[in-house]
């Protein structure tokens, strides 16, 4: 819980604060942009929030807060954040909210699926918390949780044991040893399901690897992401933690692929037609291959 004694000065006058305890995630202010900013290694609350829809908003951030870094004066009821999550996206492809302080703040989303499709399937692992694990229950529950990498697996073996559901990740990543029902090896892109394609993507780490499914939503863990200030497609190269030329390999691999969203752990999701999705990537591997 956010400690009122611990408020940052950087915070506007009014009720919503965020206290010393941030780790500059940016979950926040991706959520609620209106009412978020970063000031300099962490955030804080330029502007309270003005209207119901900013109401709301700044509520799901103070619910996803992986640190509990963000609260209110008041000890506002945070009933409509938390009912907020898992949020819509796209179709049937949500964002779980509840992220991690293991993980960073890591994002994870669930993608509903019918059962004779194999299920629903949670694409990195969220906090292990009540409100959203009943709610993913009455979603249908988890068949399958895809792990791109290990910094984001967060609460993984509690979710794996409470939906009784296989895990699946690269061997690379030290898969065996953290219990992982099916262990991938090798580079080759594999057909999990008729609408999910797992592709390795080393370089971020060892074993990195990116979901495709339906052709349409790309999962891409810490290999790729949106950059506002770039309007461009990104690969993170100060947190490339094995090699960067198996990352810019890894990318350039991605252009044989079509997709319209990029759904990154870390980093900004994007939405563009397929076209303009596969221009933005040939100019990040451009850039990638010059750096």
């Amino acid at each position: 819980m956010a400690q009122i004694e611990l408020r940052l000065p950087e915070n506007a006058e009014g009720d919503f604060f965020v206290d010393s305890s941030c780790i500059d995630c940016d979950a926040c202010r991706q959520i609620a942009p209106a009412s978020f900013r970063d000031h300099g290694g962490m955030s804080s609350v330029f502007q309270q929030p003005r209207n119901p829809e900013e109401l709301e908003r700044a509520l799901m951030a103070l619910v996803a807060c992986p640190t509990a870094s963000i609260g209110t004066v008041s000890r506002r009821n945070a009933r409509a954040g938390v009912e907020a999550f898992p949020e819509r996206l796209t179709e049937n492809v949500y964002f779980c909210g509840y992220t991690s302080e293991s993980s960073f703040g890591a994002w994870s989303y669930l993608i509903v699926r019918p059962p004779e499709a194999g299920g629903n399937v949670l694409v990195d692992s969220p906090r292990f918390a009540t409100p959203l694990v009943k709610r993913i229950e009455q979603m249908g529950g988890v068949g399958l949780m895809f792990l791109s990498h290990r910094d984001d697996i967060a609460d993984h073996a509690q979710f794996a044991a409470h939906f009784q559901c296989p895990r699946v990740m690269h061997q690379g990543e030290g898969a065996a040893a953290t219990g992982i029902e099916r262990v991938i090896s090798g580079m080759d892109p594999l057909q999990l399901n008729e609408d999910l394609l797992l592709i390795p993507t080393p370089g971020h780490t060892r074993g990195h690897q990116v979901l495709l499914y339906r052709d349409q939503a790309l999962f891409t863990g810490d290999h790729l992401a949106w950059s506002p200030e770039r309007q461009a497609l990104t690969g993170h190269r100060n947190y490339c933690w094995y090699s960067w030329k198996q990352q810019t390999c890894s990318m350039e691999k991605l252009l044989a692929y079509r997709f319209e969203w990029i759904l990154p752990g870390h980093g900004r999701m994007h939405h563009a037609p397929a076209k303009e999705m596969h221009e933005l990537l040939e100019r990040c591997v451009a850039r990638m291959k010059q750096e």
